[in-house]
């Protein structure tokens, strides 16, 4: 059962950020091509999409492709780029239904172009759309996000638009890809791994974060259901302390 919208407004997260780890190894476990494995997170995409706007959560970004995963066989990097179509073709009716809205960070203008009109395609489509906000992540990397913020701010400040003591971490924030979105109070990673491989280093200064050994395409939503509520349980200082606990000390 879903908690009701009450408690999720009240206890959060707003924002939910997913390391989707372990396709490839979830199919050589079971023998399978890694491609199998990416096509079951597919599925994975879709059911913790609905999970996570049931729940109200405003905002979920999927790390979806990194930058570094060009370095990747060429048969597995060329089926990653059909996937954003491939998703898109088959659940782009159920996302409207959710009152899905799709949006995506990254270099977007360097995907191939059969993944990037797939894609514009469902962001043309659910723009109007007011639940839930489905960042992908497509060709990112946040040090590279980093670097493109501070030479926007020196050309900025180079042609006058803006001086040396305007730059402040809300002037940062505004020239970051994610510019439009609250940062993530969760981060969850799946597979096992425990690091977060260049992925919203700025963004997640003050996240909770949650691993689970659980392989992206087996992630189901009541283990979902399950680190939402334990994320609930937390008390999240932002480096503070309460002032009852001081005197406890």
């Amino acid at each position: 059962m879903f908690n009701d919208q009450k408690k999720t407004e009240k206890n959060g997260p707003n924002h939910v950020a997913i390391i989707m780890d372990g396709n490839g190894r979830y199919a050589e476990r079971l023998g399978l091509p890694r491609i199998k494995g990416h096509e079951e997170g597919m599925e994975t995409v879709r059911r913790i999409t609905i999970a996570a706007n049931r729940l109200n959560i405003k905002y979920l970004t999927l790390y979806a492709f990194s930058t570094e995963n060009w370095s990747r066989p060429k048969s597995e990097v060329s089926f990653l780029m059909k996937l954003p179509g491939l998703f898109m073709n088959k659940f782009l009716p159920e996302l409207m239904k959710e009152n899905v809205k799709v949006e995506t960070i990254g270099h977007f203008d360097k995907l191939p172009l059969h993944t990037k009109k797939a894609v514009s395609h469902a962001k043309e489509k659910t723009k109007n759309n007011t639940g839930l906000t489905l960042i992908f992540a497509l060709n990112y990397g946040s040090r590279s996000e980093i670097v493109d913020a501070v030479k926007e701010i020196v050309k900025d400040a180079e042609s006058n638009k803006l001086n040396h003591s305007d730059i402040d971490e809300s002037l940062i924030n505004r020239y970051l890809y994610t510019k439009d979105y609250p940062d993530p109070e969760l981060l969850i990673r799946t597979s096992g791994e425990c690091r977060v491989s260049n992925f919203l280093l700025w963004q997640i200064s003050y996240s909770e974060f949650y691993f689970t050994d659980t392989y992206w395409p087996e992630l189901t939503t009541e283990e979902f259901n399950s680190i939402i509520n334990e994320y609930r349980t937390r008390e999240r200082r932002f480096g503070g302390l309460k002032e009852d606990k001081v005197n406890e000390d």
